[in-house]
């Protein structure tokens, strides 16, 4: 197969989809069997293939979210053109154990040297496997494709006519080019009206206010030691900020017989921590894989949904997926309560088949299936083994504290025994519980991506509540950081406000407040503000200048989805037509040879900024992770096989 030599692809962000994007245009170059004339040109004001978010020189205190055997770059997928070069993270952090390369860092060795598959690795040892499997794929790079890398940004796509476009530069070059991929990732954000608010006041009043941002862009240096500083949000960027500013400042976690105990440096600012929770994420169960074993689903399961899909109706998240992904979660909690505690129900196999009968769903109808559930615990389950679902994000819920150090006290019993469970693994009844949604998730995706559920459902269920009730439990931190921040609550260096804080400026006091209604006391106060929460994914709020220009010009649209009231609602992403993604116009057009991969299809799929998933042993094929490097793989054909 030979292509025309004006072949010319711009791939806008070299972060981990653009360039998953390039590999992918090697692989199929690879593949055609004969010469293939295309060049390709990465625009990104970051080096290529870490991107933003994965630089390797960042602190080694943020670690990723996910264990070594997870991300991976490269495809594992028979079905599609095989790989020039590379494997997955864990190959390679094997391989470098091995016969590290010469150019490893120190740190990157030192790193190595302890990791293994079930760790969680630094971002910026991640980013190093980014940075040296994209020089393995341009090392072999088929004959007849060229590869350039523009460090600098992307300032407009405009089109020219043929279906081409000129790409501007923000250093002063453009470049005409047949198709375009948007792997735009993380992009700036305008602040919502309080952030503005605090912002305007803290420049007023001579205080310190950090917006949300990607935590290795901030200066933590600035915040002093000795003072307060509030931190709204106890997400994952909660546990970065809380790092960088005592571990990170020289202070140190020591092993005792009881956990851990902080022995500060000195150079800590007091970190009064504030969510609508009052707690921080859920800690991840301590499992040999990403997807606890002992897990089947049961309802939320392909044959499901497949039956859901041939009545031609598009389902309710509400009322037919959460449904089923509810019975799994109870299944799992109660017949890991049985196995790992024989005490807890005195006739273990007459209470699971009465509990299995109940959770059918084809024996009572969606409106009394939870009553039969509560009949069968009613006479088997004491109330102190109960599930509460709703209540395991919300663990302070209901209760009010005289003190501060009262409701201190209580968020960090919370932790130790959430960090305690998270031990247990897979003989803990809440973790287990907590798995089964983790695997629902998964299923979920593939079952709502690309209008799979009714808009109605999806702004109001899917990212309405069940986003932030699934990401409290299942998207938490390795279990250490429970118990450091317990240990850092011990030692005086981390308070908590409480639930659901309200946040102010005391113009009089120049300082900035915070207070919770369920706890007694003064407000916190501090003159250093931080938002741990990352940039807001939205592209209507973006300060993306090229992506501005795309909406200005009306070359893409956001995505309007219909609210159960009949109004349209501007959703996160762009509308897209798959597949491969493009963007909708305006005016209700597709616009040809441009193509959107990774965040930005946050209106077609849910959990766009989870990384591709490695293929694992024994893990069903629904529930492996690699549709970003499928995407990846479509845009590389359309690209290589224009219509």
């Amino acid at each position: 197969m030979e292509f025309s030599q004006s072949n010319r692809a711009v791939i806008i962000g070299g972060g981990p989809r653009g360039t998953s994007v390039l590999e992918r245009l090697l692989a199929h170059a690879a593949a055609a069997g004969g010469p293939v004339r295309l060049h390709v040109d990465v625009v990104d004001p970051f080096p290529a293939g870490p991107g933003h978010v994965w630089q390797p020189g960042q602190s080694r205190l943020f670690l990723m979210n996910t264990q070594s055997f997870y991300p991976t770059l490269i495809p594992q997928d028979p079905s599609l053109p095989a790989p020039v070069a590379g494997t997955t993270f864990d190959q390679w952090r094997a391989k470098q154990q091995r016969d590290p390369l010469p150019d490893l860092t120190a740190d990157e060795l030192a790193e190595l040297a302890v990791l293994e598959s079930t760790d969680f690795p630094s971002r910026a040892l991640y980013g190093r496997y980014l940075r040296s499997t994209l020089t393995e794929l341009l090392d072999k790079a088929p004959r007849g494709v060229t590869v350039e890398f523009h460090e600098t940004s992307a300032q407009s796509v405009r089109p020219v006519g043929d279906g081409r476009y000129d790409v501007g530069l923000a250093a002063g070059e453009t470049i005409r080019a047949n198709s375009v991929v948007l792997a735009l990732g993380h992009i700036p954000s305008r602040l919502n009206p309080e952030q503005r608010e605090l912002q305007v006041s803290a420049a007023q009043l001579g205080l310190q206010y950090f917006p949300p941002a990607v935590p290795a862009d901030v200066d933590w240096s600035r915040i002093p030691a000795g003072e307060p500083v509030l931190v709204r949000g106890m997400g994952l960027n909660f546990f970065d900020t809380m790092g960088q500013l005592t571990e990170g400042r020289g202070g140190k976690f020591v092993p005792t017989g009881s956990g851990l105990e902080y022995e500060p440096s000195g150079q800590e600012p007091l970190i009064i921590a504030a969510s609508r929770r009052g707690t921080p994420y859920r800690a991840k169960a301590a499992l040999p894989g990403y997807y606890a074993p002992s897990i089947t689903l049961r309802y939320l399961t392909e044959a499901a949904i497949g039956r859901l899909a041939k009545t031609g109706i598009r389902p309710s998240f509400d009322h037919d997926l959460w449904p089923l992904l509810h019975r799994d979660a109870l299944w799992a909690y109660y017949s890991t309560l049985v196995r790992s505690q024989p005490g807890a129900v005195p006739d273990a196999p007459a209470f699971l088949s009465a509990l299995e009968e109940a959770l059918q769903p084809h024996a009572h109808s969606a409106a009394n299936w939870e009553d039969s559930v509560e009949s069968v615990l009613a006479i088997h389950v004491g109330p102190r083994h109960r599930l509460d679902l709703p209540g395991l994000t919300a663990p302070l819920a209901g209760r009010s504290f005289a003190s501060h150090g009262e409701h201190d006290a209580a968020v960090v019993e919370f932790l130790l025994d959430d960090a305690r469970r998270s031990a247990l693994g897979e003989d803990d009844p809440v973790k287990m519980a907590i798995g089964a949604l983790h695997h629902g998730r998964a299923v979920l995706k593939t079952a709502v991506a690309d209008g799979g559920i009714t808009d109605e459902s999806w702004v109001a269920g899917l990212r309405g509540w069940f986003e932030s009730f699934v990401e409290g439990l299942a998207s938490g931190p390795p279990a250490l950081r429970s118990e450091q921040l317990a240990a850092l609550a011990r030692a005086g260096v981390v308070s908590f406000v409480g639930p659901d804080p309200k946040f102010g400026v005391d113009r009089k006091a120049a300082v900035f407040t915070a207070a919770s209604p369920w706890v007694a006391g003064p407000p916190a106060t501090a003159r250093t503000m931080v938002e741990a929460l990352a940039p807001g994914n939205r592209v209507s709020a973006n300060d993306s200048p090229v992506l501005e220009q795309l909406l200005s010009d009306g070359l893409v649209r956001p995505k309007l989805m219909m609210t159960a009231e009949g109004a349209p609602i501007e959703s996160t992403g762009l509308d897209v037509e798959p597949h491969p993604y493009r963007p909708v116009a305006a005016n209700g057009s597709v616009t040809e040879n441009l193509y959107v991969l990774g965040l930005q299809l946050s209106s077609a799929q849910w959990g766009t900024a989870i990384a591709a998933e490695a293929v694992q042993a024994g893990t069903p094929a629904y529930l492996s992770g690699q549709r970003t490097l499928r995407d990846a793989d479509e845009i590389a054909a359309a690209i290589l096989n224009p219509a």
